[in-house]
């Protein structure tokens, strides 16, 4: 956090104070004005060499213009500077949310959409922030939560590496049963400031085809405010094999990007290992850190501090008192 990264002040009316600073700036000219005044009266110069030795040049005004600019400093800090920091997330529940159906063997993805949303999945949820508490829900046919907000990123890694491929998908279901584990893990955390932040990351490659309607669902999550950022992944030229019979299973983006409207989340589109990994690395920095306003007054006391103290140095050193 550094003083050019100010973003606002707290107490302002502390700059009433840069008045002060400005009086005495006005009257050191004037005192040195004077000084100058009588030392031109003084017609006798030899004599006026021997009882007032010539002062050093610009230096002699080293010592007050660094007072100055100690006090301006002080000011600053006095008046609460505030700065914008990234502080990371200790109390967010957010459920992962994964399409485990039959068109998830497709390769189309190297070396299949299963097997790459693994690793992502699996990377995203070492790299979150530790204060996040993280579930997993699977859904083909029907939703199941396999690990509930937890804090232990162990268990959904292992989980991740359990999951089997099922026919069908219930995307509506999987939005129902992410909702009702972060309910029923904010009843636990709810404290005075109300139950965590809260969000669903869903992730699928095809459209609903059993269960609930996902968009109903969605508009649910909205209102409850648990925004979707749902990650549509794969490409419009997958295929599988069932029982010798070649089948198309093309990405649906638009249903997709539906859900993420009507729940107030974001739509991100991945039609790779490489896009999957640099979407979950971007909900990753969203979901793990927050922006918010520090007081950013230590370095602008600190410095004005300083500041004041090598003007007495300089004080004694150069006119041997202090200012």
């Amino acid at each position: 956090m550094t003083p050019l990264s100010i973003r606002g002040f707290t107490a302002p009316m502390w700059f009433a104070l840069l008045a002060v600073a400005a009086l005495l700036l006005a009257g050191y000219l004037v005192v040195q004005r004077q000084r100058r005044r009588h030392v031109m009266r003084f017609t006798n110069l030899d004599l006026l060499e021997k009882v007032a030795p010539r002062r050093p040049g610009w230096p002699r005004h080293l010592p007050a213009a660094l007072l100055l600019v100690a006090l301006v400093l002080l000011t600053v800090g006095l008046a609460g500077p505030t700065a914008e920091a990234r502080v990371p997330r200790n109390r967010a529940t957010v459920m992962l949310a994964i399409d485990v159906s039959l068109s998830m063997k497709a390769t189309d993805v190297t070396p299949s959409r299963l097997q790459a949303a693994q690793v992502s999945a699996k990377s995203f949820a070492e790299g979150l922030t530790p204060g996040v508490n993280l579930g997993l829900v699977a859904f083909a046919g029907s939703a199941t939560v396999l690990v509930a907000p937890t804090t232990d990123r162990a268990a959904i890694t292992q989980a991740i590496d359990s999951i089997k491929l099922a026919q069908a998908t219930a995307t509506g279901e999987a939005i129902a049963a992410s909702m009702a584990a972060i309910e029923s893990f904010g009843k636990i955390l709810s404290g005075p400031e109300g139950p965590p932040p809260a969000r669903i990351v869903l992730m699928s490659d095809g459209k609903q085809t059993v269960g609930r309607s996902a968009f109903e669902a969605a508009k649910e999550a909205g209102k409850a405010k648990m925004p979707i950022s749902t990650i549509s992944f794969g490409t419009e030229h997958g295929e599988i094999e069932i029982e010798s019979d070649t089948q198309p299973v093309p990405v649906d983006d638009d249903s997709m990007k539906q859900i993420a409207q009507l729940s107030g989340g974001e739509f991100y589109k991945a039609a790779s290992a490489e896009q999957l990994q640099k979407v979950y690395d971007t909900l990753g920095e969203q979901i793990g850190y927050e922006t918010k306003r520090q007081d950013a007054s230590r370095p602008w006391v600190v410095l004005g501090t300083v500041a004041a103290m090598v003007a007495a140095g300089a004080a004694l050193l150069i006119g041997q008192r202090l200012p």
